[in-house]
């Protein structure tokens, strides 16, 4: 029986307590994913190797997907709203992209080992899209931001890089806080501006010696989705300018929102813009480019060129599907049309929410939802945001229950073709849950 329908779920008095109680259910609903993860724990720390994807008791294991489904190995079927985080836009069987990876498979063949007309098909096409002079393929947005970070170092002759708090750029370039984290590389090169602090991202860029360049997203995806103000991203931009830094955009979660991604939106023109997740089709991928004279730095036919190398940078299938799936399935009118859905989800989300400890935040059809202490609705960074954890697991484990499939920290990237009927009833579910636990959840 659905959790919308029972009623008894009221009776707790804290969350705590009827965390304890999703607990228990979830453990007797996946008794076969309990018992893999017994086995993987033997090979893998924690039995896994992907650290965002860990959840406590034990994770649920999937066995398939299909569309904007997944299925566990326990046989439950979860609408899928965890999307990869951004990268699995196209969902789980693309009918144009499974065939054109046959097909690559069958006629072309894997990593031929030279330049093929793949990348060249596909370079031009992103370009295109995305107003880039030139653009370099990468097998991650780590990676994207890793060597645009080191390009521009070498085009300014500089060293120090201004990021913000809260940010993230890849396994290696997190910033929690006010600090990097302790896995980050070049520990001692980084400056920390406050996201959405116009006064501190002006006095921090322009009052820092040797700066190189300066890093920002958009909307900062582990927030997960604090949205960047148009004024403060202008000054970002503005700032750089000033001091002859190279302004780097991430956008390889934002680069899905429109038919030239979030710069598109906002009227910025960054020097370089890094990118990756839906753009290889499902495939791993990532890409930094843009203006021609800065990315000469790795151009080959320079003798004094930065290397940049990448045994799967150019693989045939992310080449391939990649391709593939923004010229055919993602077209500029697709594009704004899903995302104009998005907003709809989003804003359903924030109404069914008012007067409770839940907050919705994105754009399009990324989100983040979130439940703080103090019911707060504008977060502009990581420091508005007091985490309720109790409220916020047991949100996860009740959606999970209800069939919806979302990650544990609250992140939402809708699958494209994923029909609004779904996306109601998780309004629907969403609002029945709020409702059930009112005497927990309301401000």
């Amino acid at each position: 029986m659905p959790l919308s329908t029972d009623n008894a779920q009221s009776r707790y008095a804290t969350a705590s307590d009827a965390l304890e109680a999703a607990k228990l259910r979830f453990e007797k609903k996946n008794a076969s994913s309990l018992r893999l993860h017994n086995e993987a724990i033997k090979s893998l720390p924690g039995g896994n190797t992907r650290s965002l994807l860990h959840t406590a008791p034990f994770p649920v294991f999937l066995r398939s997907g299909k569309g904007y489904q997944v299925t566990s190995e326990d046989g439950q079927t979860f609408t899928d709203l965890v999307g990869e985080l951004t990268a699995g836009l196209y969902g789980h069987s693309q009918p144009l992209i499974q065939s054109k990876l046959i097909e690559t498979i069958k006629n072309v063949g894997l990593n031929l080992g030279g330049t093929t007309t793949l990348e060249m098909r596909h370079a031009a096409l992103i370009c295109s899209r995305y107003k880039l002079d030139l653009v370099r393929f990468t097998n991650s947005g780590t990676e994207a931001n890793l060597h645009a970070i080191q390009g521009a170092k070498r085009f300014t002759g500089r060293k120090k890089v201004v990021v913000f708090s809260g940010g993230y750029h890849g396994g290696c370039y997190t910033f929690p806080g006010d600090r990097p984290a302790e896995n980050n590389v070049d520990k001692e090169d980084w400056i920390i501006a406050e996201f959405n602090d116009i006064a501190d991202t002006k006095r921090k860029i322009e009052e820092s010696e040797d700066v190189a360049a300066v890093v920002v997203e958009g909307m900062q995806g582990r927030g997960p989705c604090f949205v960047g103000t148009t004024e403060f991203l202008h000054q970002v931009q503005a700032s750089a300018k000033k001091v002859g830094a190279v302004f780097i955009l991430d956008e390889v979660q934002t680069s899905r929102l429109a038919p030239g991604g979030l710069q598109e939106l906002e009227g910025l023109k960054p020097d370089i813009t890094t990118l990756g997740k839906f753009l290889g089709g499902g495939i791993a991928f990532g890409a930094f480019g843009g203006r021609e004279d800065i990315m000469r730095v790795y151009d080959p036919r320079e003798t004094s060129a930065l290397g940049h190398s990448g045994t799967f940078n150019n693989n045939t299938l992310g080449m391939a599907a990649g391709y593939t799936g923004l010229a055919h399935a993602y077209t500029p009118e697709v594009c704004r049309d899903f995302n104009a859905m998005g907003d709809k989800l989003r804003h359903c989300l924030q109404d069914v929410s008012q007067g409770t400890k839940m907050t919705v935040t994105g754009l399009g059809t990324i989100m983040g939802i979130h439940f703080l202490q103090d019911g707060n609705k504008e977060l502009r960074n990581y420091k508005d945001r007091r985490e309720d954890t109790d409220l916020s697991t047991l949100f996860w484990f009740e959606m999970i229950e209800e069939g919806f499939w979302i990650t544990q920290r609250g992140s939402v990237a809708v699958i494209l073709g994923t029909p609004w009927e779904q996306l109601q009833r998780f309004v629907d579910c969403v609002g029945k849950f709020l409702e059930r636990h009112r005497n927990i959840i309301s401000v």
